[in-house]
């Protein structure tokens, strides 16, 4: 039976030299995290973890990370990965529902994981540079699993409610990172690098578990600086790069004559979290001659179920095709399936779709049936299977009676030649019901008026799309993947509107 720690193991065995992980002060062979692995898998068997066992894991994006982690799966435990900014009430919410009773936390994001286990009288193991760990004997091996075992348990950011536990499997894990092996057409003597959280689905599961199940090499960067990650991308021969959105929009931006020369290895970069403007995409191959490919997921596809894979026709504007051995369908509002080209909502099913939500059968129940995951995303589907997403359902605009897809409008806000960053959301309104509102966020140096703007959009957009309101800001929320927080924007009813 699978564990997804052994493919270090084999790798340890067949190429013990070949570099796995590296940070910018760090450089780890397979042999060397084996052997970290094997004696942090022994430190928590000593301390009672074993198989079933749900272990919080709170670090940033660094090699110590990553033995942390495939060390609990190497005992059978299930990793709960947080991010290093919850407060202790959000990690006491986690630890209650999941019924941990163990956390892991690096050493300079302790404290709130200290405050936690204290209170809660869970065991906490302190994780220090090196993951240098003391144990009566390392594990000798992995331990077999079921594929239908739960190997992590993500919790959803809960923009709905309480957050949820989305239960993905070890079959699950293995079917991402054996796909975008393929996708990526990536090989063991490349070398990936990314400063995705290593907390979150993408940066975990699509990237980390594929990379060191292929056996190459793996090159992490934390926090995100754009400078710093274009001179890993040279210093460390990086061949795949990962990020989101707003990773990319930086590096665009960013100031210096760096391009194609800071990257010569550089071969593919791979997108997702979020949906990627097609003005960005352009602009990054202007500027650094290389593909950005966009792909599609959620924490309950292990992060993926589509993709612009390596070799296929790139259609701007679409997240490519369904992985091997998935299937999507759009659902129309009557609840069939909609025809070619119509907008509705995107069902997944594949080998990705996760296992169900921790000890809550209702909401399982609601978005999971017949092995279909109902994904609250609203898309649409060409002839030739190319996935297309309009918007999240929720974000959904209905000014005066008509549909306004706030993605459709940031579109063409960032093909403005001022603009750096916008986000549109609904604002309610007397009147229409709700108001199109845009807060933007201007290139150094650039001076644009609400009017000017908003005479430019009318140039490209139906009137009924453009935004009424516009607000300018120095920057936009985002989380801790890059990803811009809608919800965190606030709008006062008189503001920003025309006379």
């Amino acid at each position: 039976m699978p564990n997804m720690a052994d493919p270090i193991w084999t790798h340890a065995t067949s190429a013990p030299e070949r570099p796995a992980l590296r940070s910018p002060s760090t450089t780890w062979n397979y042999a060397t995290l084996r052997d970290k692995v094997a004696a942090f898998a022994g430190h928590l068997r000593d301390r009672g973890i074993s198989q079933g066992d749900r272990v919080l894991l709170i670090a940033p994006s660094v090699p110590e990370f990553a033995v942390a982690y495939y060390a609990a799966q190497a005992v059978g435990a299930i990793a709960v990965t947080l991010n290093t900014m919850s407060t202790p009430a959000e990690i006491e919410y986690v630890a209650t529902d999941s019924g941990a009773r163990h956390i892991v936390a690096w050493h300079a994001s302790a404290a709130a994981g200290e405050r936690v286990a204290s209170k809660l009288t869970m065991d906490l193991v302190v994780l220090d540079a090196g993951a240098d760990a003391a144990t009566r004997a390392p594990l000798d091996e992995p331990v077999e699993r079921a594929d239908d075992d739960t190997a992590i348990l993500l919790y959803t950011s809960g923009t709905t409610g309480r957050p949820k536990g989305v239960q993905l499997t070890v079959a699950n894990l293995f079917a991402v990172a054996s796909a975008f092996i393929t996708q990526l057409n990536f090989a063991s003597t490349e070398k990936f690098g990314t400063a995705l959280p290593l907390f979150h689905v993408f940066g975990q599961c699509v990237c980390m578990n594929t990379v060191m199940l292929a056996g190459g090499s793996f090159s992490v960067l934390s926090p995100f600086e754009p400078r710093a990650m274009l001179a890993m991308i040279r210093d460390h021969e990086i061949n795949v790069v990962a990020g989101v959105p707003t990773m990319w929009n930086y590096l665009v931006h960013v100031e210096g004559d760096f391009g194609p020369k800071d990257c010569p290895d550089l071969r593919l970069a791979a997108s997702g979290g979020a949906s990627l403007p097609v003005e960005v995409i352009a602009a990054f191959e202007r500027r650094f001659a290389c593909t950005i490919l966009e792909g599609y997921g959620l924490t309950e596809t292990t992060g993926a179920a589509s993709y612009h894979r390596d070799g296929i026709e790139q259609r701007a504007g679409t997240v490519g095709v369904a992985l091997p051995d998935t299937e999507i369908v759009i659902e129309s509002l009557d609840g069939g399936r909609a025809p070619v080209g119509e907008v509705g909502q995107v069902l997944v099913k594949g080998p990705t779709v996760m296992k169900g939500y921790w000890n809550n059968e209702a909401a399982t129940a609601a978005d999971l049936s017949d092995g279909w995951l109902r994904t609250g995303d609203l898309g649409r589907l060409d002839g030739e299977g190319y996935l297309a997403i309009v918007d999240r359902a929720k974000d959904l605009i209905i000014r005066g009676g008509y549909n306004v897809y706030p993605r459709e409008v940031e579109e063409v806000l960032y093909s403005h030649p001022d603009v750096v960053e916008a986000a549109v959301i609904g604002v309610p309104d007397e009147r229409y019901g709700e108001e199109v509102a845009a807060v933007v966020v201007l290139a150094p140096g650039r001076e644009l008026s609400a009017d000017e703007l908003r005479a430019w959009l009318k140039e490209q957009l139906s009137a009924y799309k453009v935004p009424h309101l516009i607000r300018f800001d120095d920057a936009l929320p985002k989380g801790a993947t890059g990803k811009i927080l809608k919800r965190a924007i606030e709008w006062t009813t008189d503001e920003g509107a025309t006379p």
